[in-house]
């Protein structure tokens, strides 16, 4: 009995984790907003936690540098199975204008499984929250295949 309130409440409150790999802070800001009052992803389950250890969703955002690769690999390391990984804008996904730089590697999927991307430089809060809703589908199926 309760482990089925426990799996249900896992369900309506996934927990999010915000990683900054390098990126200029315009997706940042508009990741922030959805969870303003404005747009309020908190009425939805979401909650932002201050931990890796602690999440379901990591939701990351900026190109992979040099400088943040390790960091960015370590912290999702970190997050328990089974988890989702978001692609915040466009930048992880496919570097977008810094591509090609001195300081930029790769995208966020050679490194590891980008799960939902969310495109747009920056994405609207809705388009968040939409990319938010399809990981939540994910990490449901996910948690369902290990059982």
């Amino acid at each position: 009995m309760f482990k089925k309130i426990i799996e249900k409440s896992f369900e309506k409150s996934p927990w999010l984790f915000h990683i900054n790999a390098g990126s200029c802070n315009a997706c940042d800001i508009e990741f922030v907003a959805t969870l303003t009052p404005r747009y309020d992803a908190e009425r939805f389950g979401f909650k932002l936690t201050g931990t890796p250890r602690h999440a379901d969703i990591i939701v990351v955002s900026g190109p992979v540098t040099e400088q943040s690769k390790d960091r960015v690999i370590r912290t999702i390391a970190q997050v328990p199975n089974p988890k989702v990984i978001v692609a915040l804008g466009s930048c992880p996904a496919s570097g977008n204008i810094f591509a090609g730089s001195y300081s930029v590697l790769h995208t966020l999927d050679y490194y590891v499984p980008v799960d939902v991307y969310v495109p747009g430089c920056s994405p609207k809060p809705e388009a968040i929250i939409d990319g938010l809703y399809k990981a939540v589908e994910i990490l449901k199926n996910k948690r369902r295949d290990n059982k």
